[in-house]
């Protein structure tokens, strides 16, 4: 009853005093009403960004357009060479993948990508078109 009685004594008023001290900031850290009051702020600015326009990066833009002119040209060079082996299936591989890039730079421009057949020339000369007015080249 006594080692009871004299932690006690000695334990309680520590533990009273680290309370107290808990409760008042110190100057590094901020109150902890102003805390509680950014996370709440931080979590209505979140909800209030919802639409938000997405921002894309433009190295992005660039490289697509580097691999289109890169691809344009394979296909130019594959259409000229008559010599060429496998050349029709040469053509179309570049082809589909030229329309895909293009896809993808109608994404980055906010170009719509109309759903048809894959490697439909009317839909490709479509997206170019509407690509070069946006201002890109390749």
């Amino acid at each position: 009853m006594g080692w009871l009685l004299l932690l006690v004594v000695l334990f309680a008023p520590a533990l009273v005093f680290s309370a107290l001290w808990a409760v008042f900031p110190s100057a590094d850290e901020p109150p902890r009403w102003r805390v509680a009051l950014a996370i709440r702020l931080e979590r209505l600015a979140g909800r209030l960004r919802r639409h938000k326009e997405p921002v894309y990066d433009p190295f992005a833009t660039l490289r697509v357009q580097e691999r289109l002119g890169v691809v344009a040209d394979h296909v130019r060079a594959l259409e000229l060479d008559p010599r060429t082996f496998a050349r029709a299936e040469r053509i179309i591989a570049s082809q589909l993948a030229y329309d895909q890039l293009l896809a993808e730079a109608c994404h980055l421009a906010g170009v719509e990508v109309e759903q048809r057949v894959k490697g439909d020339p009317a839909e490709r000369f479509r997206e170019e078109v509407e690509l070069a007015s946006r201002g890109w080249t390749w």
